[in-house]
């Protein structure tokens, strides 16, 4: 899913001719591109969508919105990692073995020995 999330404007510069700034998501920096509201100001809120800052937002209507996405696990599954993620949605949950190391996950051998993507403990 790819949500249009508030963040607040933590510094402005200007890159290869192109206004950008670093947004603060709760707790998450990113790099956003300002060319929809180039007089944005340090300090303000906007709503982000795509990298691309779309609309500005008062700091209420921010704080609660944010509160809102992170009560609902919407923050971490827009700014969250990737292949972690990933791992989740796989039932790859840690990955770990009983000894704490990484778990070996090996192909199907010719004589059916271990399933397909089986993890070995």
């Amino acid at each position: 899913m790819c949500l249009a999330v508030p963040g607040k404007v933590l510094g402005v510069e200007e890159r290869n001719g192109t206004r950008m700034a670093s947004v603060d998501f709760g707790g998450v920096v990113k790099e956003v591109c300002l060319e929809y509201l180039p007089d944005l100001q340090v300090g303000e809120y906007a709503i982000v969508h795509v990298g691309f800052a779309l609309q500005r937002l008062d700091e209420e209507s921010a704080r609660r919105t944010l509160e809102l996405f992170e009560n609902l696990g919407m923050l971490q599954e827009e700014f969250g990692d990737p292949w972690e993620q990933a791992a989740a949605e796989a039932g790859m949950n840690g990955g770990s073995g009983a000894d704490g190391e990484p778990a070996v996950v090996r192909e199907q051998g010719p004589d059916g020995a271990a399933a397909a993507g089986e993890v070995l403990r």
